[in-house]
């Protein structure tokens, strides 16, 4: 079956998004390419702030706001107008899903609560994000990604071991708790299925990082210890990390004992994997400077593809660092069918990373302009004019 004839999961299912810049689009968007309706709501002059977050601009918007919110229809509704509001309450209430995250407080000062609109829409899944979430002393402080990382911790575990703090290099929390929120709202579904009733489901970029820290923090509970940081390393699997080779790095990923036999055949040290020190991997942890040392010497005499070649036929999980075009030109890449072009536009995008009988759900059109579908939903016109053009 091609992925424009399979049926969408979601089919049939209206969700409608009050969101702005990456984590709130991101949970919508996932829901539009398992087939929902998704309808955004912006505001008239200059919409989502992302439109503007470039370069690079693509058809005069930022890809980063392409990526987020192709497959949705566009409304431009002036939410400071009495009369926006009371016809967006009644279309909300015609719908499944809500999703918003505008700044903690906002929906609430619009007249849209969740009290106010479950009490509408009592089958309504009314999903929020927030950045230090929906309780707490904090719950009204506004937050972006780069400062929740250092709030929750992140920045102090990556870096170099002798380097100062850094942060994740990607929007690891924004697109985590998109993706939080697409899983909440689809179990608040399920459970609405079988109950007939709405649900409220709260998640938040603060929460997102902690989840993602569970497995470092159930290790500081046990000893009191803070993570020590690694470039490519592992804080508790020896070997795990990258080497110098003659011509750039590898990734070795010996991670358990019977792999550490089979890298050190390969090295020509067959005699380590005997060796009292080096005989487990809590062994291996506490003489890491008696052993990774002479392992660099030996995988500096050789480039990474000689390397890859004998390690992979040895079994032994392994991968050179690649940039992105390279990853893009991999055999195992192409054959995942992942990225995917938005028709209209041509600008290639990662799919959805999931298949459903083999097929992965296709991208939907471009990202609206800004109130493109007003009229098609009946929408009132901004008293302030017509919604400006897109541009950068």
């Amino acid at each position: 079956m091609s992925a424009a004839a399979m049926p969408l999961p979601l089919a049939g299912v209206k969700v409608v998004e009050i969101g702005q810049n990456i984590a709130g689009p991101f949970a919508s968007e996932i829901l539009a390419r398992l087939g929902a309706e998704v309808i955004k709501i912006e505001r008239p002059e200059g919409g989502d702030d992302a439109r503007g977050w470039g370069p690079p601009f693509w058809h005069g918007v930022a890809t980063t706001f392409q990526a987020m919110n192709h497959g949705k229809k566009g409304i431009a509704l002036d939410l400071k107008d009495p009369d926006a509001i009371a016809w967006l309450k009644d279309f909300i209430g015609g719908a499944d899903v809500l999703i918003q995250n505008l700044r903690p407080g906002v929906m609430d000062e619009l007249g849209l609560s969740s009290e106010t609109m479950l009490a509408l829409n009592p089958r309504l899944i009314y999903c929020s994000l927030w950045a230090f979430g929906h309780t707490g002393p904090m719950r009204l402080n506004p937050g972006y990604e780069p400062m929740i990382q250092a709030f929750a911790g992140m920045f102090s575990i990556n870096g170099t071991a002798d380097g100062p703090p850094s942060r994740v290099g990607m929007q690891v929390l924004d697109l985590g708790t998109g993706v939080w929120a697409a899983l909440g709202t689809l179990a608040a579904l399920f459970q609405r299925h079988t109950t007939g009733k709405g649900c409220v489901v709260d998640t938040s970029l603060l929460e997102t990082a902690l989840g993602w820290l569970g497995v470092l923090m159930a290790g500081f509970s046990a000893t009191g210890e803070q993570p020590v940081r690694h470039r490519t390393g592992n804080p508790r699997v020896v070997v795990f990390q990258a080497f110098e080779a003659s011509d750039g790095e590898i990734v070795v990923a010996a991670a358990n004992d019977r792999l550490f036999v089979k890298l050190c055949k390969e090295l020509g040290r067959p005699d380590w994997a005997s060796d009292e020190r080096f005989a487990t991997n809590a062994l291996r942890f506490k003489h890491k400077p008696d052993l990774l040392p002479e392992m660099a010497a030996i995988f500096a005499t050789q480039t990474v593809a000689q390397w890859v070649e004998r390690l992979e036929a040895a079994g032994v999980p392994c991968s050179p660092i690649h940039d992105f075009q390279q990853v893009r030109d991999q055999a195992q890449t192409k054959a995942l069918g992942i990225f995917q072009d938005i028709p209209e536009i041509d600008l290639r995008v990662v799919g959805l990373p999931v298949s459903f009988n083999g097929v992965r759900p296709p991208v939907g059109h471009r990202a609206p302009h800004i109130g493109e579908h007003s009229a098609l939903f009946g929408a009132p016109v901004p008293k302030s004019g017509k919604p400006e053009k897109d541009g950068a």
